[in-house]
This record gives C-alpha cells, sequence and structure tokens, in this order.
C-alpha cells in the first residue's frame, strides 16, 4: 500500500493527537480503498508500461539505500519492504546487489503490479507475496531490515479500530524483525516524538534521518518524518 498516494495521507486532518485517541477515520485505511488503486494502477501500466509515484518522492529511497550503504548493511541481509505497492524500493535494492528481500502487501492487485514491474526490470531475485502485516504467518520472520513507507500511515486511519490495528502492527514488527535489527519508518503523518512513543516497547531510536524542510508563516518543519529504530 505504499507507491501512491501520499499526497492524500498528507491532506488528512486529524482529532486532536494520535494519543489521544488517533486520527479521523478515513477510507485511505481501508483495503477495499488500495484494492481500487491498484488495480487502476495495474491497468494504467498494462496499457501504458506507467509504474505510477514514488510514495514520498524518489528522494525517499535514496535516503533509504544511502542508509543501508553507509551502514554497510550485508547484501544477503534478509529484508522486507512491508506495504511494497508498486515494488519500486525492491527493484532499487536489487540494482544495489542485495539478494534476499521480499515484498510484501494486502493487495493482490499490488502485488501482480510490483511482480510486473521487477520481470520488466529483469529482475529475479525478490520474492513478492500476498499478506497482511497485521496476521502474518509465523514462517515469515527472521529480517535483519523491515521498511515502511507509508503503511503505518494507512494503518492509522483505518475505520475499525486503528488503536488496535497499530498495537498489532508493533506485535508483528517485533515477531519478524531479529533482535538488534533495524526498522526503518518514513511517515507523514506522525512525527519524531509520537513514533517514538509509539514504537517505545521493544525498539530504541538508532537514527534520524534527514527529510525535506517546509516554511510557512515564520515557521519552519519537517512534513516528513524518518526514523530508524534498532530491536532490543
Amino acid at each position: 500500500m505504499s507507491a501512491r498516494g501520499g499526497a492524500g495521507l498528507t491532506a488528512r486532518s486529524r482529532e486532536g493527537s494520535p494519543g489521544a485517541g488517533g486520527f479521523a477515520p478515513s477510507a485511505l485505511g481501508t483495503r477495499e480503498h488500495w484494492d481500487a488503486v491498484y488495480e487502476r494502477e495495474l491497468h494504467t501500466f498494462q496499457e501504458y508500461g506507467d509504474t505510477g509515484e514514488i510514495w514520498f518522492g524518489e528522494e525517499s529511497v535514496n535516503r533509504l539505500l544511502r542508509w543501508m550503504q553507509r551502514h554497510k548493511i550485508p547484501l544477503d541481509a534478509a529484508v522486507l519492504d512491508i506495504g511494497t505497492g508498486n515494488g519500486v524500493l525492491l527493484v532499487e535494492l536489487a540494482k544495489l546487489g542485495f539478494s534476499n528481500i521480499t515484498g510484501i502487501d494486502y493487495s493482490p492487485s499490488a502485488i501482480q503490479l510490483s511482480g510486473s514491474i521487477i520481470e520488466k526490470e529483469g529482475l529475479s531475485n525478490i520474492t513478492l507475496k500476498v499478506e497482511d502485516f497485521l496476521n502474518l504467518p509465523t514462517e515469515l520472520s527472521g529480517f535483519h531490515v523491515c521498511i515502511d513507507k507509508g503503511t503505518f500511515d494507512a494503518i492509522s486511519l483505518n475505520p475499525d479500530n486503528a488503536i488496535e490495528k497499530r498495537k498489532q502492527y508493533v506485535n508483528s514488527l517485533s515477531r519478524v524483525l531479529k533482535v538488534n535489527g533495524f526498522f526503518l519508518i518514513t511517515s507523514c503523518n506522525w512525527t519524531k516524538e509520537e513514533l517514538l512513543n509509539e514504537f517505545c516497547e521493544g525498539f530504541e531510536l538508532f537514527e534520524v534521518l534527514p527529510t525535506p524542510k517546509f516554511s510557512f508563516g515564520g515557521r519552519s518543519g519537517n512534513s516528513v518524518a524518518a526514523l530508524v529504530f534498532q530491536k532490543t
């Protein structure tokens, strides 16, 4: 669910702070919405070869790739892309030489789209699975690195008990990520402080990644938060 529509997630409004009851429910948090999005994306790719937009822009992908190179993550490290969408991140990881990468998405159309794009790129060392991150099979585990670009955002907008789903997300992450493994999250809904609170149990902040700043009315800030956590 993480390839397109980032602007829509940014544009939504809050009902108070996340800690006080979460975000205003939105269709952006439903599977039906993302199934419809990726059915359209798949049709567009089949018709015109358009792979779609990159969530948070190309720089967001480059930021993650630079971090993995800077910290010398082994090329055979098990990497999981949570909510892979059109699989663009997987493609770039494979081009860098990573050989044990997996992308999951609960939308079958997203997996079909990413599979078509990967095939067009001539890549074969990528595993794709239709999976709901909140209800994963036990065999999906042992990852050294987990990456999220917008999936936690979307889950936070689910009209059906989003607070509980956020807890399920943290539990799933804790299960699939190895001890001392890294979790890279990019969010347009959550601030650094809020993400630290959401992932305070079993994880510690490893690094804050630089993101573009914006200015309005004499005040400046970041519209996107990008953090690296390490499982303790």
